[in-house]
């Protein structure tokens, strides 16, 4: 685009106001801390990351989109999927806030840069769910990926945590430069960074053509990397065990709907013409996730790293959508994604729970007897281990259905019924979640320090997954309608 073209009109600024008000309150708040008492800056830090997300997410409901506006030359779009996702990123992101504040307090490591790198983390999401040119979604996935480099560090004292950033950083580097050079090869041949002119550029390409499908290998493999999806899945484990885990609770949950619209708006939108092509890579993607996520899940014996394999279990899942090619299995991964994010976010919500100033609190043994120390707590857990494996009528039942249901109306019968069989394998280790909490003795009585706020949010994000069902139509409705206006 010529520089005479660029003008103030075209820019369109109002369509990013959310990440405006997210990066300038992050700002904000990063420099006001300087002036206020040690002692306070953290509670002030915690209080204005909740209200600015809060605030946020209030802000795009209000002006929700009906039709996809064009901003910045066309760089980047707001339209309903995109504010769809930026509210359930601010909303999740502030429950994950909620939950860490406690632990981050008996850990000595609550300070304000938490929350500004958590803040930043949100605005590099927000700007890769409304991204349509190739350097604004490499903008947006590189500050969420800075953010989460020192997030994962931030327990500096602790070398599981240092070894654990510093194998995400190298892997995330790898990755990251495997998706330029994809990126490059595509603008190569298409001669535009533009996902909606690529699309067009790419049409009636030949399924032989050896450059194009070596662009499309560099960007499936490094979306593997981002999602954690096997066999690129090694930092997965690893890091949820190492980072603590306020930052594993935030990486488990609010990244993984980002995952979602950079992996719809490569594939679904700038690479759609050559769906028979990337569609047979992740089909192997997804089936290995499932498979190998679930098995190695059962041997787990520290709960982070069981939920690190079931993250990886469930983006095979989340994968099965996308892979299907068409608006319905599209909405059924959106659908998917938005309810294993509130899931994620209330399973890692209840180890920060349980977690005190001297134990972590993340080995299943420590689950023993719960119901007797605390049997609200354990009711919870057994809801959502009930939902996380898609046993009916729980809302994770549903999420799992959809996309299957996508796979057999996409003509992927055999998918479908290998994914039926690998979910039904993945029942067993949250299944066995639920024996430990009701039918196994305690070993020991842990400190519980959680205060009343803490246990109110995680009562709601937990009985919300019962309260939707009701309303899973609707949602799904949702889902359908903001797909069908979704473009590149």
């Amino acid at each position: 685009m010529n520089a005479e073209q660029i003008n103030l009109g075209s820019l369109q600024v109002a369509a990013a106001t959310p990440e405006i008000i997210v990066g300038l309150m992050a700002c904000l708040i990063l420099v006001v801390a300087l002036y206020i008492k040690e002692e306070s800056s953290s509670g002030f830090s915690y209080v204005l990351s909740i209200a600015t997300l809060l605030c946020t997410a209030l802000v795009i409901a209000l002006d929700f989109s009906t039709e996809p506006v064009s901003a910045f030359n066309g760089m980047f779009v707001d339209d309903p999927m995109a504010d769809l996702l930026k509210i359930a990123i601010c909303l999740i992101t502030s429950g994950v806030m909620v939950y860490s504040r406690q632990y981050n307090i008996d850990r000595g490591i609550f300070q304000g840069e938490y929350y500004v790198l958590g803040l930043f983390g949100v605005a590099g999401m927000m700007v890769m769910a409304s991204a349509s040119h190739l350097l604004t979604i490499y903008l947006g996935l590189e500050l969420m990926s800075l953010c989460l480099y020192a997030m994962i560090a931030f327990y500096r004292d602790d070398k599981l945590a240092t070894e654990s950033a510093m194998k995400y950083f190298v892997l995330g580097a790898l990755a990251s430069s495997i998706l330029l050079y994809g990126m490059s090869l595509l603008y190569g041949l298409t001669g535009s960074l533009y996902l909606g002119e690529i699309r067009v550029a790419l049409a009636g390409t030949e399924q032989d053509n050896v450059a194009v499908a070596l662009a499309v290998v560099f960007i499936v493999v490094a979306l593997g990397f981002k999602l954690g999806a096997v066999p690129f899945h090694m930092w997965v484990p690893d890091v949820y065990q190492g980072s603590p885990t306020s930052t594993t609770a935030y990486i488990g949950a609010a990244p993984k709907i980002a995952a979602f619209a950079i992996t719809i708006r490569l594939l679904g939108g700038g690479l759609e013409e050559l769906h028979g092509m990337w569609m047979q890579m992740l089909i192997i993607l997804a089936l290995l996730s499932v498979a190998i996520g679930n098995i190695i899940a059962i041997a787990q014996d520290n709960l982070k790293r069981m939920l690190a394999y079931s993250t990886i279990s469930h983006m095979g899942f989340f994968l099965f959508g996308i892979l299907a090619g068409t608006e319905t299995g599209y909405s059924a991964s959106l659908f998917y994604v938005l309810i294993y994010a509130v899931m994620s976010m209330a399973a890692f919500g209840i180890v920060l729970y349980l977690a005190n100033s001297t134990e972590e609190s993340d080995s299943l043994n420590d689950l023993k007897g719960l119901s007797k120390r605390q049997p609200w707590i354990a009711f919870l857990l057994l809801i959502l281990m009930l939902s996380m494996a898609g046993i009916p009528p729980t809302v994770g039942f549903f999420a799992k259905l959809s996309v299957i249901q996508a796979l057999v109306n996409a003509g992927l019968i055999w998918v479908a019924a290998v994914a039926v069989v690998l979910a039904v394998i993945g029942a067993y280790y949250y299944l066995r979640v639920i024996k430990l909490a009701y039918f196994d003795a305690p070993e020991k009585e842990t400190e519980i320090t959680a205060g009343p706020t803490m246990t109110a949010v995680l009562s709601v994000n937990v009985l919300l997954i019962l309260a939707i069902l009701p309303w899973v139509g609707s949602l799904i409705a949702l889902c359908n309608q903001v797909i069908a206006k979704f473009v590149v």
